[in-house]
């Protein structure tokens, strides 16, 4: 648990330069938050609402949907926990490769793990996350669909953190709070690259909202998170990110690594992605990077289903990717001679 993440920086003594370890896209200009946060300081002399509720009403009105289908939380994180104590001791399928703490959340609360061929027991959930981490894929949004009305005994938790940095057609929170059986999760904290304010939400049916929040712990969000949060809601436009231009500079990564010899960058729909080294390891791969170059990535060895070849990559600027490839070209020719 919390073992074998990204934005490892800490490990090493030289300064990590460029950050591609990470799927928060940090090159955002949060100026116009941080003088509000500033300006709102003296919150921390107060605790919060025992629940953010105000958060709640304004993330509903902007999703259109009333506040009890609402339930923010510290981050993605507390969500993945807080559903999998909801349902504790329930039948879980996960698609793998993806994200380990939907995993570590449920072995915690020890449901019963199954691959996805098992017929759904009485209490059963379906964990993905869309578009996936690691492999930036994304599940068709009419077959998603049909998959949930096909089993309505299955408890969908879908989490959408980076669904706005993919153009495919995913669904939304109305759609999904309309489904007795589907839990979404959400994350602030990517979208306004934010990570150490830990902000996120749920949106469900209130049915099963009663559930989880009948587990949540009081206070377990900070106030300058909700102030960030209120801010965001009522400031949307705040870090403007060109997503056809991220995207496109993905792509035009993803081509630049993929015609290296040694190395296949797989398909995306999204900014970040998986590569696969022919020879060697992955962990070799970013010790050199990190101690030579000051560059980080994201050794992927640890995600269920890949092994030590892969590695993970999140696009930044346009400068700092080029540079990663061409220090990753110079690694490859090393190791072949």
């Amino acid at each position: 648990m919390i073992q074998g993440h990204g934005d490892d920086t800490w490990r090493f003594d030289r300064p990590i330069r460029a950050n591609f370890s990470s799927n928060v896209y940090s090159r955002v200009d949060l100026t116009a938050l941080k003088a509000h946060l500033a300006a709102r300081l003296d919150a921390i002399g107060h605790y919060p609402e025992p629940e953010p509720y105000a958060l709640e009403r304004a993330l509903a009105l902007q999703l259109g949907l009333d506040p009890s289908a609402v339930c923010v939380t510290n981050g993605a994180t507390e969500a993945i926990y807080l559903t999998a104590h909801a349902f504790a001791g329930s039948q879980a399928t996960i698609l793998q490769p993806t994200f380990s703490e939907y995993a570590d959340a449920c072995t915690l609360y020890r449901h019963h793990l199954v691959p996805c061929a098992a017929p759904p027991g009485p209490r059963a959930t379906c964990w993905i996350c869309n578009p996936n981490n690691p492999t930036g894929d994304v599940i068709p949004k009419d077959d998603l669909i049909k998959t949930i009305e096909d089993h309505p005994k299955i408890v969908f938790v879908i989490d959408q953190s980076y669904g706005f940095f993919t153009q495919e057609p995913l669904l939304s929170a109305a759609e999904a709070v309309a489904f007795p059986n589907v839990i979404q999760l959400h994350s602030m904290t990517k979208r306004y690259a934010m990570p150490g304010l830990r902000l996120g939400y749920i949106t469900a049916n209130p049915q099963l909202l009663d559930c989880i929040r009948a587990v949540r712990m009081p206070w377990s969000v900070n106030a300058l998170a909700v102030e960030a949060g209120l801010y965001l809601t009522a400031h949307p436009d705040t870090a403007p990110i060109d997503l056809a231009a991220l995207l496109r500079e993905a792509e035009r990564l993803r081509g630049a690594l993929d015609a290296l010899p040694g190395l296949t960058a797989l398909p995306t729909r999204t900014h970040f992605f998986l590569c696969r080294l022919d020879r060697g390891c992955a962990a070799d791969l970013k010790q050199w990077l990190a101690v030579n170059h000051g560059i980080l990535i994201r050794d992927a060895a640890n995600f269920e289903g890949l092994d030590e070849r892969y590695f993970r990559i999140a696009t930044q600027t346009p400068e700092e990717n080029s540079r990663l490839v061409a220090v990753i070209r110079q690694y490859l020719k090393e190791v072949a001679s």
